[in-house]
């Protein structure tokens, strides 16, 4: 694969022969690669291999002369190296870091998965006040069908808006809800207004003679206002528009997009659904994003596809057990809305329309039992193994992975380097710190952390802006905390996992760049030798494999167990209180992770740690409360061997010695029956029967009442 490289007035202090000794080819520096010496880009992507140009500046020049170009077969890619480290005051020492990127950008593109398809027909809602929702419908209107939801008028429209002209359907009533997704959303609002606005004329007559003020410009009457003079209904009988006896009704419309100019947002989400838009629109056309918005809007008219960026696989869900809720870290980290509960089949359910593929579900589950399907773990994995490995080869040293998303920190990013080279007081991304962009910040978490820290890394780093929600970066911060202490825990001292917020305003660029400088000074302890193992999909796999070579490279000897925090740990054991426990075995029944085991000779109750995965099912399965979570890390050959947690002595039938449950079960049973009436004498012997022994005694008993004895 072809990789072309190029230093425009030589502003970055490239090495080529380094470069190309680390990527194992011949790499010519180029000083106009762009411009006269395009014709070396037109030899390369003619080859038929798939072609590397460290430039992402002229993307769109590159595609045009591709496609003037005959014969060109290659796959063309292009990776920033010029803000993510050329311009820097560290560029003299970042080769390593550039051949890593190189590296990586030569590695094939994600599988492709399956996709979830919009389509869309332009029927856009509107909802706000009259004149504004008017104005910008006047701007879509030649391509969507607009429909107007009315919600008063502005203030300042009470000198003469809104428009006279009725060019829109216009709606109102009480109580709006949304829901639904591109193309798919319903609205449903109960009609109240005593003006039916599709008999209305806009007369006005009605504005003008009612005393209170309680009709505006919008033709809807302000219950709060009007005290009941119906000096309006009789100005309006021609038309016949007002009725104040009407019943209301509830009203459902479809639409395909919605765009929200109400005080208060219908979707309270982070993530709202694809096809929904809400602004503050108080400035009218000059508000913040309005017209952006107007633009998005305009395109989105057709059929559209996403990937699906999830798999889920039921097995492996610690969610619910005979409808009981132990996990919920999915659905309470997700700020779209899309995973919700069914506990009557034992599941999660994952909406692919609404899932804007953060990722979030996916770090904190503790199972696996939902991964990031796009890219998958293992494709994560390679990327990683192959930016250290590269980093390595080129005479690198204590490198930094800093995670980043692919809009605002990639902005954040790309601005730095800029700044880098402008400013004196900027020293841009230093030379061990490796951004890496991704879909989303929180699609990556605790097993690919570890596992990069196993291949190499000295640190890694996740850089939040304001695109996050809180809810992910609370998430975020207790999956570090388990993955530093598990670090820190194994015998490596430092900090190794890094929240890094990039701010906002003048000194947002300064106050990222001390946050980076202050990695790159950081020298944790890591493993003497890299792992060689593959990240594997199942989340559990990849972490025993990360943590088992992280203890065989500890540099000190092991603890015999390392506590962990109790909120986010996807490790730990099980107290039980031998005292209450009557060896029920409903929890046996309840763990979904297979952590919890019966002994089928004898009463026991049996763990193996290895499987849990601190859900919690068990704990609020147990009735008599006798089981408490201990989140730890075992360190010992017993954390994959089967342990006895509690047994009983088994009680035998009282009439054929057979064992039928255990003794603390049948005495507690004994004792809270005691004093019942129905269970005295005979009927108490029973209790102490085996099954059979039991139906036999009954049938056999001379003294007992049968129905056919009553009369």
């Amino acid at each position: 694969m072809p990789t072309l490289i190029c230093d425009c007035n030589q502003t970055m202090p490239l090495q080529p022969q380094a470069l190309g000794a680390a990527l194992n080819e011949t790499l010519t520096l180029h000083s106009a690669l762009c411009r006269r010496e395009v014709g070396a880009f037109q030899k390369a992507a003619q080859s038929g291999d798939d072609v590397v140009v460290a430039c992402t500046q002229e993307k769109r020049l590159f595609a045009e002369v591709g496609e003037q170009t005959q014969g060109v077969t290659s796959v063309v890619k292009f990776v920033n190296i010029r803000e993510t480290g050329g311009w820097s005051k560290d560029a003299a020492g970042a080769t390593p870091k550039i051949a890593a990127l190189l590296a990586a950008a030569h590695l094939p593109d994600a599988e492709p998965v399956a996709t979830v398809t919009y389509k869309s027909a332009g029927r856009l809602l509107i909802v706000g006040a009259l004149d504004q929702a008017e104005q910008i419908a006047a701007l879509v209107a030649d391509t969507l069908d607009v429909t107007i939801f009315a919600q008063g008028v502005s203030p300042q429209a009470q000198g003469g808006f809104p428009s006279q002209e009725r060019k829109y359907p216009v709606i109102s009533g009480e109580r709006l809800t949304l829901k639904g997704w591109l193309g798919a959303f319903e609205a449903s609002w109960d009609k109240t207004n005593a003006i039916d606005l599709d008999l209305c004329t806009r007369c006005n007559a009605c504005v003008a003679v009612c005393p209170e003020g309680a009709i505006d410009l919008s033709y809807q009457v302000d219950a709060a206002k009007c005290t009941s003079h119906r000096d309006c209904v009789a100005v309006c009988k021609v038309a016949g528009a007002i009725d104040f006896n009407r019943a209301p009704q509830k009203l459902t419309e479809a639409f395909d997009l919605v765009l929200d100019l109400g005080a208060t947002p219908l979707v309270a989400l982070h993530a709202p659904p694809q096809g929904y838009f809400a602004l503050n629109a108080s400035a009218g056309l000059a508000s913040p994003g309005l017209l952006a918005t107007v633009v998005k809007l305009r395109d989105m008219v057709g059929e559209f596809e996403k990937p699906k960026f999830f798999a889920y696989k039921q097995k492996f869900c610690a969610h619910s057990r005979n409808e009981t809720v132990g996990c919920n870290a999915c659905i309470d980290i997700c700020s779209a809305g899309a995973v919700s509960s069914q506990k009557e089949r034992q599941q999660i359910v994952v909406n692919p329309n609404l899932c804007v593929g953060c990722g979030a579900c996916t770090t904190v589950c503790p199972t696996g039992a939902l991964t990031y399907a796009y890219p998958r773990a293992s494709e994560q994995g390679v990327r990683i193994k192959t930016l250290l490995s590269a980093y390595t080869k080129a005479g690198g040293a204590q490198p930094v992975l800093l995670f980043h998303s692919q809009d605002s920190g990639q902005q954040a990013i790309e601005a730095l380097g800029r700044a880098a080279r402008l400013q004196k007081t900027v020293r841009g991304v230093p030379a061990n710190v490796i951004p890496q962009a991704l879909w989303h910040t929180a699609s990556v978490g605790l097993d690919l952390w570890l596992s990069a820290i196993a291949f190499g890394a000295s640190q890694v780093a996740v850089l939040v802006t304001r695109e996050e929600a809180p809810a992910y970066l609370e998430g975020l911060a207790e999956q570090m905390r388990v993955a530093q202490t598990l670090l820190n825990g194994l015998g490596y001292p430092g900090t190794h996992f890094h929240l890094v917020q990039a701010g906002e305003g003048a000194d947002a660029i300064a106050g990222l760049d001390a946050s980076l400088q202050l990695l790159a000074r950081g020298k944790p302890a890591v493993p003497a030798t890299a792992a060689r193992f593959a990240v594997a999909q199942e989340k559990r796999s990849t972490l025993d494999m990360a943590l088992d070579h992280l203890m065989s490279q500890a540099p000190a000897a092991l603890p015999e167990a390392i506590e962990l925090p109790i909120k986010g740990s996807p490790f730990g054991s099980l107290t039980v209180n031998a005292d209450t426990c009557t060896l029920c075995l409903s929890c046996v029944s309840a763990c979904p992770a297979s952590a919890l085991q019966d002994n089928p000779d004898r009463p026991q109750l049996k763990f193996i740690e290895k499987n849990c995965v601190q859900c919690g099912l068990c704990a609020v399965t147990c009735p008599e409360d006798a089981i408490t979570l201990q989140p730890r890390l075992l360190l010992t050959p017993q954390r994959k061997e089967a342990r006895v947690l509690n047994e009983s002595q088994p009680y035998q039938c009282i009439r054929c010695s057979k064992p039928f449950g255990t003794l603390k079960a049948i005495e507690s049973m004994l004792g809270k029956l005691a004093g019942h009436a129905m269970f005295q004498g005979a009927a108490a012997d029973r209790l102490k029967m085996c099954g059979d022994c039991r139906v036999i005694d009954i049938y056999s008993a001379d003294n007992e009442l049968k129905i056919t004895d009553i009369r």
